[in-house]
């Protein structure tokens, strides 16, 4: 199978079977990390696996919510590692001032999402499963004192691994000419962008658990694994709060708007405990 089908076949697997990963796959998902594209390379990358049941249950217990966390035979912490290039630049008689620069930020953020992204397709051709959880960027705080990382080094996204039980059908996306513009920006219609995303999810219908199998997946592999009680909640939620589109969905139910802006904070203190400064 080619690189282009892998990818096009890909579906986030949050349903994992009984299964430990080897150590000769676990150090070429690892080998897959550590030859990705990464400005200058640098490479300010630290990745801590997970694979006791001991460590596997503190994560599921401190994200929540998601039982493929606890699961998961494998978990990756990628981490932003400015800790490590600091001691060596100091060794070398030199400065690293990563901690202050935004732009170190975003390039360092960006190569460790093309290693966490080299790992899951290097994984998908070896007949895993994987599923990304950014929600560890709300506890990092927390994270960092778990697993003993030092300052200068940000915990910023989570990957959990293993043998697929099951594997979702398909997942709506964009149409393609949505996201191309050639030469220069498109600046589609308010009629175009309506009908782009209606195209994607359907009929905004009645039947919620229908509904999320197409925009809410992680409430029906919850189920799977926990039993019926987060599609319950979700359901309510969803009558109560009067959703009546995919929107209003998403920006007040799934990610509500004022929720994801009150995070700030959090993640700015989270950076500062650990030493960054580019937000001062």
């Amino acid at each position: 199978m080619s690189v282009y089908d892998l990818m096009i076949r890909r579906r986030s697997v949050r349903v994992y079977k009984d299964r430990q990963i080897q150590q000769d796959l676990l150090i070429k998902l690892l080998d897959a990390a550590n030859n990705c594209p990464s400005g200058g390379n640098i490479q300010p990358l630290s990745i801590i696996t997970i694979q006791t049941a001991e460590g596997r249950e503190y994560l599921g217990k401190m994200i929540g919510s998601q039982p493929w966390v606890k699961n998961a035979p494998l978990s990756m912490i990628f981490c932003i590692d400015f800790h490590r290039l600091k001691k060596w630049a100091a060794l070398s008689d030199t400065e690293f001032l990563g901690e202050n620069a935004l732009s170190h930020f975003l390039i360092a953020y960006a190569d460790l999402m093309c290693a966490a992204q080299n790992v899951v397709m290097t994984a998908e051709s070896f007949g895993l499963g994987s599923v990304y959880v950014g929600s560890i960027q709300g506890i990092i705080d927390e994270i960092r004192e778990q697993f003993s990382i030092p300052k200068l080094v940000l915990p910023m996204m989570l990957l959990c691994i293993g043998y697929p039980e099951s594997i979702p059908n398909s997942i709506p996306k964009l149409n393609r000419d949505y996201i191309w513009h050639k030469e220069k920006y498109n600046h589609f219609s308010n009629s175009d962008i309506q009908k782009v995303y209606d195209e994607k999810y359907g009929d905004f219908n009645d039947d919620p658990e229908e509904y999320f199998m197409k925009a809410y997946i992680e409430v029906i592999e919850s189920s799977k694994q926990e039993g019926d009680r987060w599609l319950k909640l979700a359901k309510k939620r969803v009558k109560r709060l009067g959703i009546k589109n995919h929107a209003q969905f998403l920006f007040n139910l799934r990610y509500p708007a004022k929720a994801m802006v009150s995070l700030n904070k959090e993640i700015y203190k989270a950076f500062k405990n650990a030493g960054f400064r580019f937000f001062d």
